[in-house]
């Protein structure tokens, strides 16, 4: 496989990822398997919630497509490189920066990601399976980046330290 055959598939993949995710998250997390995913839409005192099992799937999606391409590096390989990659950014943008579950990026001045979280925080202001929107990752409605463009950006202020205080 060229080069450019393999970014192409990688890249191909990594875009038909939102969709599937869109297509999942609204008609079979928000369906029959909203019992496992219920546990993102509540507050709960617990690190882990029942939808962390989906990572599992795709990753070993993603894995397996990798070991049985690894071989000739043929389409399978390159197929689970964009799922990987599509996983990856999804945990950085979906579990890092909107949901803050490692607390090294809490905010962004960046119009795209502020648009982004704010199509996520609407998407959860229903607790039920119904009566949600904004069921994808990277995609956004136009209105979210019209918002985020008349919102102003968070500042950044640094706290003084224990030796400023004094």
């Amino acid at each position: 496989m060229t080069t450019l055959a393999a970014v192409a598939v990688a890249a191909a993949t990594f875009f038909g990822m939102e969709f599937v995710a869109w297509f999942m998250h609204r008609f079979v997390l928000h369906g029959p398997l909203w019992f496992l995913h219920r546990s993102h839409h509540v507050r709960h005192p617990h690190r882990f919630e029942r939808n962390d099992f989906f990572f599992l799937f795709y990753g070993a999606l993603s894995m397996l497509l990798i070991v049985y391409g690894s071989a000739t590096h043929d389409f399978r390989f390159w197929m689970g490189v964009g799922i990987a990659t599509y996983g990856t950014l999804y945990f950085f943008v979906h579990d890092v920066l909107i949901h803050g579950r490692l607390r090294f990026w809490r905010k962004s001045r960046n119009t795209y990601l502020r648009a982004l979280n704010m199509a996520h925080k609407m998407h959860h202001k229903t607790t039920g399976r119904d009566g949600s929107e904004e069921f994808g990752l990277l995609w956004v409605s136009p209105r979210y980046f019209l918002l985020a463009l008349r919102r102003p950006a968070p500042t950044r202020t640094l706290r003084p330290g224990p030796k400023a205080a004094s």
